[in-house]
């Protein structure tokens, strides 16, 4: 649980912020150094997510996504946009988003929306999108507002919309980083809290080829 490694909650959050600001504003910024994994990264998620978007009954449909704590819009550009008509990006950096207009170039057009927010103080649009992306920022919530997140992300799908959270899990309990301030969860902690925000889990996938040093990274389907 969060809620033993998070003394103060605002510094939880304050410091994460502050850390965030001090970044640069490039992919290898966004990625902590590993900039060379983006490729692998963003190759595995559009795997993951098009057996999603195939023909069938339930299909996911492409008419807009949600980038969550989208930085410079790395994912936005590499993924979201070649696949779905509109994206919208919400990240609590506003040098990011400013980034991001010149990042994207001429597909960042259909960006509909910039938000400047925390995800603990954001809610998506109720009923307006088929995919909410959340990738490298679970860690930056605690619990109860990662819960209480994701029931606003069911509250924004639209009919076999989907969540998509995909995340560095620890191998025991969670782990606190005191550097950019987050948590490190593993993979029952995160199970009980999809189950707590009433999220179905649809499907779940362990990120091959990344390097040996760095967590494991899950991706999880739900809606």
């Amino acid at each position: 649980m969060t809620s033993e490694v998070v003394e103060n909650e605002c510094e939880f959050y304050s410091k994460a912020e502050k850390y965030w600001k001090d970044v640069p504003a490039t992919v290898d910024g966004m990625l902590g150094g590993y900039g060379h994994i983006s490729s692998i990264d963003i190759n595995s998620s559009r795997k993951f997510l098009q057996r999603f978007l195939r023909d069938g009954p339930n299909r996911t449909g492409t008419t807009r996504a949600l980038d969550c704590g989208a930085g410079i819009g790395r994912i936005t550009k590499r993924l979201l946009l070649p696949l779905f008509k509109t994206v919208d990006m919400v990240d609590v950096t506003e040098d990011f988003l400013t980034k991001a207009k010149s990042y994207l170039g001429e597909e960042g057009r259909r960006v509909r929306n910039y938000y400047c927010c925390g995800l603990q103080d954001f809610s998506p649009e109720p009923n307006s999108y088929d995919v909410i992306w959340i990738q490298w920022v679970i860690g930056h919530l605690t619990d109860n507002h990662l819960s209480d997140f994701l029931k606003r992300c069911r509250a924004g799908l639209r009919p076999n919309g989907i969540v998509v959270i995909k995340d560095n899990m620890a191998q025991e309990g969670v782990i606190m980083d005191d550097v950019d301030s987050s948590v490190c969860r593993d993979l029952d902690v995160v199970h009980k809290i999809i189950r707590r925000a009433g999220l179905h889990l649809l499907a779940e996938e362990r990120q091959e080829n990344f390097p040996d040093e760095i967590y494991h990274v899950y991706t999880f389907a739900m809606r």
